[in-house]
């Protein structure tokens, strides 16, 4: 395992999750200033990063949060049906993380702590914790 990722370079790890990130923002319908807070970018940013050939660096934080947003998305495409799935990041919430807030807001306002215990919220919802 260890040897595949060292096959991968940042710069290739880097272009695949900022593509997976764009898409998974776009299905989620989320606004530029939505995915750019997100990813902890500016909007000016977040527009760069998407365009292929994206030359500058992402922090470790940024990565761990493109990498929790991926799961996340996951997790969502297999507990709830499609339409669900992708309108869940912005519907309000009573959920323990969220307060009756939209998950995204909680998410943007709680940076990485927060999409973390909310990626592991919907996977226990899916394992039935």
């Amino acid at each position: 395992m260890e040897d595949a990722l060292k096959e991968h370079s940042a710069e290739d790890m880097r272009a695949v999750a900022l593509k997976a990130v764009g898409r998974i923002a776009d299905s989620w319908s989320l606004t530029g200033r939505e995915a750019a807070l997100l990813a902890d970018m500016s909007e000016s940013t977040w527009k760069r990063a998407r365009r292929p050939g994206f030359a500058g660096d992402l922090t470790r934080d940024q990565m761990l949060r493109l990498s929790a947003i991926v799961g996340l998305y996951k997790s969502l495409e297999l507990y709830f049906n499609p339409p669900i799935a992708r309108q869940w990041v912005r519907l309000a919430n009573r959920g323990p993380e969220f307060d009756g807030r939209r998950p995204i807001d909680a998410m943007i306002e709680g940076g990485l702590p927060k999409i973390l215990r909310v990626r592991n919220y919907v996977d226990a919802l899916r394992g039935g914790a």
